[in-house]
């Protein structure tokens, strides 16, 4: 039995996605792969999206969606079961190429398991040791042929630590989150042209959700005594939608769940204003717009031990970029319903602060932009899969 039957006789990559986010990055290279060259055949662990690209999945991708130094020990058996099936996979079928996608408490776990093979590999979405464990930089020698970056300052952060990378561009241009329809938005749920709109993003993973869901309730019914007319949307994964409808059950004023894309992107453009976990939601707000504050909050025993590894002055993917406070971060103990409903009514109704915060996600936004001659990152990065998957091996 060849180790790629079944996925016909052309150059095969092994791809591995880990959560929504990198499903939604692994769905785009597939495509930009697949244009460049019509007969690769892909392989490996994703989610909806690459699976509907014809990925067949070895596994549920949510089995690897965890974050958190407390959250992720409950699952270390399941995690380590799932690294020896990946890596016996990849030995029985020999692909041309391992893609690993973001991901990197499992990504760089496989990428040394399978340093041995002669096989090519590349990661997408540089770590982000830069912000916390910068100590670990001094494993990552030997563990791709190719590192691509989202983030511009990432190149020469590696750099500085002797190790080459390439920046590609940042994929949330391609999100579409630009380009919703505030008016379609509104005849679909049935509300007033003038009906305040707040986006509220609790994160797409399901150790995120629980943990925040039952704060942005509290703080709508805070809201709703001030602003009675308040409509919150939640654009919200496949993945945990179950989840959130059941955690938002008795809400004293029911949000319009979303999990389509376009409908997302709709209600982007209907919002004044969000309230989202730090992460990409945050450039995907800035693109289309939207005022924002960021909040999150983790297990304590997490934010015991993340307060003295973090090396970044934001955690706020906007704020970082800008180099200053551009949104205001809420976090741990200030991630409270009064707190909270006091920066969005803030953002609701105070036209500078959002025209200053808009005219900042401008300037963050072009610096995300991909290289000359690339139109989406994407293809960038499928341009330099291809010219390492194209040397010889040793």
């Amino acid at each position: 039995m060849s180790g790629t039957e079944g996925v016909g006789a052309g150059r095969v990559v092994w791809l591995l996605a880990g959560e929504a986010s990198g499903d939604i990055l692994g769905a785009r290279l597939m495509e930009a792969l697949r244009r460049a060259d019509p007969a690769l055949a892909f392989v490996g662990v994703g989610g909806a999206r690459m699976e509907a690209l014809g990925l067949r999945s070895l596994f549920p991708m949510q089995d690897l969606a965890v974050m958190g130094l407390v959250e992720v020990l409950p699952r270390l058996q399941l995690l380590s079961r799932r690294l020896d099936e990946v890596v016996q996979d990849i030995e029985r079928r020999r692909p041309d190429m391992i893609v690993t996608v973001d991901s990197p408490g499992f990504s760089l776990r496989l990428l040394r398991r399978t340093g041995a093979m002669g096989i090519r590999r590349v990661h997408f979405v540089a770590p982000q040791v830069w912000a916390w464990h910068q100590e670990r930089v001094k494993d990552f020698p030997g563990l791709w042929d190719r590192l691509l970056c989202l983030l511009p300052f990432e190149v020469e952060w590696y750099a500085r630590h002797g190790l080459d990378a390439t920046f590609v561009g940042h994929p949330v241009l391609q999100s579409g989150a630009d380009r919703g329809d505030a008016a379609r938005f509104r005849m679909r749920h049935g509300l007033a042209p003038d009906a305040p709109v707040v986006v509220l993003m609790p994160g797409s993973r399901r150790s995120e959700v629980p943990r925040l869901l039952p704060i942005f309730g509290a703080m709508l019914q805070v809201l709703k005594a001030r602003i009675p007319d308040i409509h919150p949307v939640i654009p919200i994964s496949s993945l945990v939608a179950a989840r959130v409808r059941k955690g938002v059950a008795r809400w004293p004023v029911p949000p319009h769940i979303v999990t389509d894309l376009n409908d997302k992107h709709d209600a982007f453009a209907a919002a004044g204003a969000a309230l989202t976990k730090s992460g990409t939601s945050t450039l995907e707000l800035a693109l289309a717009g939207v005022p924002m504050a960021v909040t999150y909050r983790v297990n304590p025993l997490t934010a015991f031990f993340a307060r003295r590894m973090i090396k970044v002055p934001y955690v706020a993917m906007v704020n970082l970029l800008a180099g200053r406070e551009v949104v205001p971060e809420l976090l741990q103990q200030d991630c409270a319903p009064e707190k909270l409903a006091d920066a969005v009514q803030g953002l609701l109704f105070d036209p500078s602060a959002a025209a200053r915060q808009r005219a900042a996600f401008r300037e963050v936004i072009d610096s995300l932009r991909p290289p000359p001659g690339f139109p989406t990152a994407a293809d960038a990065a499928a341009a330099d899969i291809l010219e390492v998957m194209s040397r010889p091996v040793g």
